[in-house]
């Protein structure tokens, strides 16, 4: 008998047979690609209508880390202003505190001697009237020698940076009293008794060598303002109430 060759049973199998149960599909380079699950965001909590509204803070929409950030830099910068004040009032409070008793300004006594002098021509003219002009002038010039003074002694002291002037506590100022010995400056300041035109001549001599003596122990500026009053008075004294 002839050989027949029996094909495997898939082979040769008529269309529209059922494939074997265990047939292997074709392999393809792209392999079916997984589905990933998809996230549903959970429900929002229900509130009820009549919650009341939360009050609004600075970290309410911050999150934890930003919220701690947020107060480490808000203490921070309480903590970098504190450090900036307590220096500055420490100087502040040094300076209020400040008791030194300076020794007085030379040109002191002259301040109170020019206002003297000018209150004293002020008031001499109820005595004088005739004398009006003279006396007038004479309280003028010596105001304006008193003003002069004052402003030299304050540029010493000085101002600080804000313009305040600083507390500048001294000792008693002496002037030259009728008898040419030194008193207490209150004695001459506070008189009530008006002067006649020798008197008030008298205290403009007083006056004239107490700033002719200060002006050669002084250089500059001051010695020159000391001359000039010194030779002002010198003319009040000598000229206009002669």
């Amino acid at each position: 008998m002839p050989f027949r060759h029996t094909a495997p049973p898939s082979a040769g199998r008529p269309s529209g047979m059922r494939s074997d149960r265990h047939e292997s599909r074709p392999m393809t380079s792209e392999s079916p690609r997984p589905v990933a699950p998809q996230r549903t965001a959970p429900a929002a909590p229900h509130r009820p209508a009549s919650a009341a509204p939360a009050q609004w803070s600075p970290t309410a929409d911050l999150t934890p880390r930003t919220a701690s950030a947020w107060r480490r830099r808000s203490l921070l910068r309480l903590v970098g202003a504190t450090a900036v004040g307590v220096p500055a009032l420490s100087v502040l409070a040094a300076c209020a505190e400040d008791d030194t008793v300076h020794a007085p300004d030379p040109l002191a006594a002259q301040e109170v001697l020019a206002r003297a002098d000018a209150a004293s021509a002020q008031a001499a003219i109820a005595l004088a009237p005739q004398a009006q002009a003279a006396l007038t002038t004479v309280a003028a010039e010596r105001t304006a020698h008193a003003d002069a003074l004052r402003t030299e002694i304050d540029r010493v002291i000085g101002v600080y940076g804000d313009g305040t002037t600083p507390v500048h506590r001294t000792g008693e100022i002496t002037v030259p009293g009728p008898d040419g010995a030194l008193v207490p400056a209150a004695t001459i300041e506070n008189a009530t008794q008006p002067l006649t035109i020798a008197q008030l001549r008298d205290q403009l001599v007083r006056s004239q060598q107490s700033a002719a003596a200060l002006a050669r122990t002084e250089s500059g500026y001051r010695a020159g303002l000391l001359a000039s009053i010194s030779a002002a008075c010198a003319t009040e004294a000598g000229v206009l109430l002669a």
